[in-house]
C-alpha cells in the first residue's frame, strides 16, 4: 500500500477503532436533556469519552516508541488524511440522511441538516452524535500529538515553547470536552439539531484536522523567539474564555437539571410564563450567549500561544469562531423567539446583549 492510500484510509480505521472502544469499552449510563421521538423518556448516553481517548493516545505512544510507526507519521499523511476524513465524513451524511424520512424542507437542506435527530447504532448502545463528537475530539488529539512530534523531531535544539504550550492548552479543551460529556447532552447540538453533513462532516473531517490549523502553520518553522509575556497572556486569554464558556455551560446544566437549584452560591433568576423559565442571572445574565464570547476568546488564546501574531494560518481557527457562532447566535434568537413568545421578548429587554455584554 503507497503511503497516500495508507493517509487517506487512516481515518477510516482510527474512526473504526474508535467506534469499537467506545461500543465496548465500560461506560457510564446516564440520561441526558432530549427525550425519545414520544417525547415520554429522556435518551440514555453510554459516556466513555476519557476511556477512548487514553486508550487511543496510549496505542499512539506504544507504536511510537516501539518504532512501529513514526511518531510524526500522522503530519507526513496529513494532506491523504484530510482527504480521507472528508470522503468518510461525505460518505456518513449520506448514510444517515438517505436513510432516514424527508423532512420537507428539500434534499439540499435534508443533507446539510439531516433527517434524523438522535440515530442510534447497536440498539441503544452507542448514541451517533456523542460517538461522533468523542471520535473528533480523540482525532484531533492524535494530530496534535503528531504535528507537535515533528516539530520537536525537526528542531530538538531549540524547539519553540510555544507549540508546546499550544498542544497543552488545547489538549485541556479535549480532556475538558471529554470529562464533562454528561454537560454537553444538555447543549444546543444534541437537543436542537439533526444529523447530516453540517454535524457528521464537521466532527469527522472538519473538528480533527482545521482545528489543529495553528499547527498546520507553525510546526515546520523555527522558534520565533516569541517574549514570556506574549505566551502569559496567551494563556490568560484562554483561561478567561475557557472560565466563561465552561461557567456558562455549568450553570446552564445545573438549571436544566434543576430550576431552583443555586450555582456557585447564587440563586437562579428568571423570567417566567407560568410554562417556561428562562435564566437571566450569573453568566446567563452578562449576554444571552456568553459562552459563545468564551469559546473566541480560548481560539484567539490558541492562536496567540504560537507565538508568531503576525502570521495568517493560526487566526484561521479565530476567524472560523467567530463566524459559525455569529450565525449560530442568529438562528438560536430566531429558534427561541418561535418557541416562546412575547416570554422571548421579556428575556432579550431583560438580557440585552447578543455575544460582547455592551458591544454586541
Amino acid at each position: 500500500m503507497n503511503d497516500f492510500v495508507a493517509g487517506f484510509l487512516a481515518p477510516w480505521w482510527i474512526c473504526a477503532a474508535v467506534l469499537a472502544l467506545h461500543a465496548l469499552l465500560p461506560a457510564r449510563r446516564v440520561t441526558g436533556y432530549v427525550r425519545d421521538e414520544a417525547g415520554d423518556t429522556p435518551l440514555a448516553y453510554r459516556l466513555n469519552g476519557p476511556l477512548v481517548l487514553a486508550a487511543a493516545v496510549g496505542a499512539w505512544l506504544a507504536a511510537g516508541g516501539s518504532g512501529l510507526m513514526p511518531w510524526d507519521w500522522l503530519w507526513h499523511h496529513r494532506w491523504p488524511g484530510a482527504l480521507g476524513a472528508c470522503a468518510l465524513g461525505l460518505a456518513v451524511s449520506g448514510w444517515f440522511v438517505l436513510t432516514g424520512p424527508a423532512t420537507g424542507q428539500g434534499p439540499l437542506a435534508d443533507f446539510y441538516l439531516g433527517r434524523r435527530p438522535n440515530p442510534r447504532l447497536f440498539g441503544d448502545r452507542v448514541d451517533v452524535k456523542m460517538f461522533l463528537y468523542a471520535y473528533g475530539a480523540t482525532m484531533l488529539e492524535l494530530n496534535l500529538l503528531s504535528f507537535a512530534s515533528h516539530h520537536f523531531m525537526t528542531f530538538p535544539d531549540d524547539p519553540s515553547p510555544g507549540v508546546l504550550l499550544y498542544v497543552a492548552l488545547f489538549t485541556w479543551f479535549v480532556l475538558d470536552y471529554l470529562f464533562l460529556e454528561r454537560v454537553h447532552l444538555y447543549t444546543y447540538d444534541l437537543f436542537a439539531e439533526r444529523l447530516g453533513f453540517k454535524l457528521a462532516w464537521g466532527c469527522l473531517s472538519w473538528y480533527p484536522y482545521f482545528y489543529a490549523v495553528g499547527l498546520w502553520a507553525v510546526a515546520d518553522l523555527p522558534n520565533p523567539g516569541a517574549p514570556t509575556w506574549l505566551l502569559a497572556l496567551s494563556a490568560l486569554v484562554f483561561l478567561a474564555g475557557w472560565t466563561l464558556a465552561r461557567g456558562a455551560n455549568m450553570q446552564k446544566f445545573a438549571f436544566k437539571r434543576d430550576p431552583d437549584q443555586a450555582f456557585l452560591g447564587l440563586r437562579p433568576a428568571v423570567v417566567s410564563d407560568g410554562e417556561h423559565r428562562l435564566l437571566c442571572n450569573g453568566f446567563w445574565g452578562v449576554a444571552r450567549h456568553v459562552n459563545y464570547l468564551g469559546e473566541i476568546l480560548m481560539a484567539t488564546g490558541l492562536a496567540l500561544s504560537l507565538g508568531r501574531p503576525d502570521l495568517v494560518g493560526p487566526w484561521l481557527y479565530v476567524l472560523y469562531y467567530v463566524v459559525l457562532l455569529g450565525f449560530r447566535e442568529r438562528d438560536d434568537d430566531r429558534r427561541c423567539a418561535e418557541k416562546y413568545g412575547v416570554l422571548w421578548d421579556e428575556y432579550r429587554a431583560a438580557v440585552p446583549w447578543r455575544i460582547v455584554p455592551r458591544v454586541y
